[in-house]
């Protein structure tokens, strides 16, 4: 008997530690089925992925980061009653970083494509972008088609909406890490031009800019920004729930003057 009792003993111990590993795991690691929003809100903090892509996000004089969508998801993240945490990823790496829990979102200007509908679920567009070739200014006027740019060179940030356009009109590419990266291939004389999203380009060529001598030429296509969350994620329902209050209480429309960004309509 006392031999049974502690086989027993034994016994009870390991499921009892066995209930309570499972117990962590879940708790640690919570399933698809668990809110997106309770989650953020569990963990006290939204991390949200993104690159250094002026005037959306990037730093100033004091290495904090600013810009339209760093300013807006402070906003936000006060409206969750939660921190904020940028993420610098490799935005070719974003849906990854997500399904991972890496990140919370992917939200960095981030163009509204077929591969990112497939990847992820977006809210809907906060913003109106279009992708622009960059070259030298004196340059602009010989490069008016598409048929006349196959004779250059490209530089597009890997993962990016510009890499898209680039392949899909066959155009010779260098792949860069960053948009910004682009910019400075450009700059170096490395290519003959880039691939980037006009706003950037407004905001970081032409007079009183570090790339004076650049400016935006053809235009390949008109597309919309939106935030990429996890597949399921009610966080969806959630953001556009806030961009329609900010939209009624003139906060986009604050922050697209402050940043020189055009509104979604």
């Amino acid at each position: 008997m006392k031999k049974f009792s502690k086989v027993l003993a034994v016994i009870l111990a390991a499921v009892f530690v066995f209930g309570c590993f499972a117990a962590c795991s879940n708790e640690s690691k919570p399933t698809s089925s668990d809110s997106d929003l309770a989650y953020i809100q569990g963990k006290g903090k939204l991390v949200v992925g993104i690159t250094d892509f002026a005037p959306m996000d990037y730093k100033d004089a004091n290495g904090e980061w600013i810009g339209f969508d760093a300013d807006l998801g402070r906003i936000v993240a006060e409206k969750l009653g939660v921190d904020i945490e940028f993420r610098e990823i490799d935005w070719d790496n974003k849906f990854f970083e997500l399904d991972t829990k890496g990140i919370d979102c992917a939200w960095n200007g981030m163009t509204i494509t077929d591969t990112v509908k497939l990847n992820s679920d977006t809210t809907q567009a906060y913003a109106k972008n279009q992708q622009v070739v960059v070259m030298k200014a004196d340059k602009v006027a010989d490069y008016t088609t598409v048929e006349s740019l196959k004779a250059l060179s490209f530089a597009v940030e890997n993962g990016s909406a510009g890499k898209d356009i680039a392949e899909e009109n066959e155009l010779n590419i260098t792949v860069v890490n960053k948009q910004s990266d682009a910019l400075f291939e450009v700059k170096s004389g490395a290519v003959d031009a880039c691939i980037i999203d006009s706003t950037m380009a407004a905001a970081m060529t032409g007079e009183g800019t570090d790339y004076s001598d650049l400016t935006a030429g053809l235009t390949l296509i008109d597309e919309d920004y939106g935030i990429a969350f996890r597949k399921g994620s009610d966080m969806v329902d959630k953001m556009n729930e806030l961009f329609e209050e900010f939209k009624t209480d003139g906060t986009l429309k604050e922050l697209a003057e402050k940043y020189n960004v055009q509104l979604a309509d």
